[in-house]
């Protein structure tokens, strides 16, 4: 990033600390309360903490143009009725002076208000990149989401992204071209073009019916799970939407797809969602390629976010390790660069890891 665009987005993130600070009034909260930035990423989100008594709440600042009013409200529905059925452990949005959860609230230095929920805080920690046993307890409690989702009646007004292939690495993106990652070299853009259009064909074959393709958490990667004691919570639903069910399970290894740990992960990671939900060979065969979808996607994000924290971290060296993720994942189905997709399916993360 350059000096310039670091200032604006630093001068920005001022702004957007100051408009915490009104936002804060909109709620029932003690006098004395402090704010703190704790991640930036679509949202800005804020730990609030009451020094009198060491109460903690999360204040989360939306992204201006990401997601509507009515699509926020319907992330809060959700998150409630997963609540409320005792399905999972995830924080309860709080009600502003005003009865409503969504506060709008102004700054004159931005172009348009924003969108402002606060929540409960949640204690836990993140969980460990080498915790087998943790991901078997992801898998449960993903599939106890999905199980709810095929159980849940949804309000008529409900409206959330769709994740598909075409606004994921297609023609609509929400997160950018994936052309337009961090150090996007001749290489990486053959490798990745045409690894995104064999996705392309599987997930065609794969198909949307609602037993595989419906609402999920859609980012169940490790920042947004906490683990306390054995419990499992989930917490930022911001993007939440209608995609494949196994799409969660590739969100749990985002970022690290290309480390060594990620098979034994995965396998917990089923073995944990076959103690709730059914899972088909073919289904989990097709694991590498919503793993390779997330990738690609981080490419994208990373290259459309270089203003935050983590895109910066990431870089230029995660499209770099994306690309001999590219060439076995195009071995594992296409055989060769260039090659008609196979059908075969055993096997893939033993070679993939050795």
């Amino acid at each position: 990033m350059t000096g310039s665009a670091q200032n604006s987005h630093d001068e920005i993130l001022a702004k957007l600390g100051q408009l915490a600070g009104r936002a804060i009034h909109r709620y029932d909260l003690p006098d004395g309360v402090t704010l703190r930035l704790i991640n930036v990423s679509e949202n800005a989100t804020y730990r609030v903490d009451d020094p009198a008594t060491g109460k903690k709440w999360a204040l989360r600042v939306h992204r201006a143009g990401y997601h509507s009013r009515t699509a926020v409200a319907s992330e809060l529905a959700w998150q409630a009725a997963l609540k409320d059925s005792q399905t999972i452990i995830t924080p309860s949005a709080l009600k502003g002076r005003d009865g409503e959860f969504i506060q709008s609230v102004e700054h004159r230095g931005l172009p348009e208000p924003r969108n402002v929920v606060l929540f409960d805080w949640e204690a836990g920690s993140e969980p460990a990149t080498n915790d087998v046993a943790g991901f078997e307890l992801l898998g449960e409690t993903a599939a106890r989401m999905h199980q709810h989702v095929k159980g849940w009646q949804r309000p008529p007004w409900f409206t959330r992204h769709t994740w598909d292939f075409d606004t994921s690495l297609g023609a609509t993106p929400h997160w950018g071209r994936w052309q337009d990652g961090m150090g996007m070299t001749e290489e990486a853009r053959a490798a990745i073009g045409e690894t995104a259009a064999l996705i392309e064909k599987r997930l065609e074959n794969f198909g949307k019916a609602p037993s595989r393709f419906n609402l999920i958490h859609g980012d169940m990667r490790l920042a947004n799970l906490l683990m306390d004691d054995r419990a499992v919570k989930v917490i930022d639903f911001d993007d939440c939407g209608f995609s494949w069910f196994l799409y969660d399970c590739a969100t749990t290894v985002s970022f690290f797809e290309h480390q060594p740990e990620v098979s034994g992960l995965i396998q917990a990671w089923v073995r944990g969602y076959r103690r709730v939900e059914t899972l088909s060979s073919d289904e989990e065969a097709e694991i590498d390629t919503f793993v390779m979808l997330r990738r690609l996607l981080l490419v994208a994000w990373i290259g459309s976010h270089s203003e935050t924290e983590l895109a910066q971290s990431m870089g230029a060296g995660y499209t770099a390790t994306t690309i001999p993720l590219c060439e076995r994942y195009l071995s594992r189905f296409g055989q060769k660069r260039g090659a008609a997709p196979t059908n075969s399916r055993s096997g893939f993360w033993k070679r993939m890891f050795g």
